[in-house]
């Protein structure tokens, strides 16, 4: 029986979740499977595995061929690394000791390179906040300038014809006297025509 070490899809539209397992070939996609070996989430940054690495490697060494997606994983989590380890163990090249030793130094490597990603993926997603305030900052800026002069023109227009000023006031009075001239001979000139056709 052809073992495969492959992905089956879980998860909604949109967002597919896998389960890695070990599975007949000849089995559908989404169907039976021999035994469950880990998670691949692909929707966050980074990706999440988790992977049963000793039960992996068993697969591996009894003869079960990975997909190239799921070599992919297999090799991410290490376990291709230890896989290659213990051959170097059933030749006679390591121990088991060694094996392990070799094992997690590449897992504390791997680690640190992991957790500097997430470092700049943080910081990269803290400068891009930073940005975005500092714009909506100068766009509230350019807005509150915009609308001063217009308060301001509101505010004088309001205040002319509540305060007038002296030469207002001079001009004002002369219209008033000017008229009280132009009336003042039009009265009379109406008594005196008046008076004329009484005699």
């Amino acid at each position: 029986m052809p073992v495969k070490i492959r992905l089956q899809r879980h998860g909604k539209k949109g967002k597919p979740f896998y389960w890695v397992v070990a599975a007949d070939s000849r089995s559908k996609r989404d169907g039976k499977f021999l035994e469950k070996l880990g998670t691949y989430n692909p929707n966050t940054n980074p990706a999440t595995i988790n992977l049963d690495v000793d039960s992996s490697v068993k697969w591996l060494q009894n003869g079960a061929q990975p997909t190239d997606t799921a070599r992919a994983i297999l090799s991410y989590k290490g376990v291709m690394l230890k896989n290659h380890l213990l051959g170097g163990v059933r030749k006679g090249a390591l121990t088991e000791e060694q094996v392990e030793e070799k094992f997690n130094a590449w897992l504390e490597e791997k680690e640190k390179g992991i957790q500097a990603k997430v470092d700049g993926l943080d910081k990269a997603k803290a400068d891009a906040k930073a940005k975005a305030l500092e714009a909506e900052k100068e766009v509230n800026e350019k807005r509150i300038a915009a609308a001063l002069p217009e308060v301001e023109e509101e505010v004088a227009e309001e205040g002319t014809p509540a305060e007038p000023t002296e030469a207002a006031a001079e001009e004002a009075t002369e219209t008033v006297e000017a008229t009280a001239e132009e009336t003042a001979p039009a009265e009379e000139a109406p008594a005196t025509e008046a008076s004329a056709e009484e005699e």
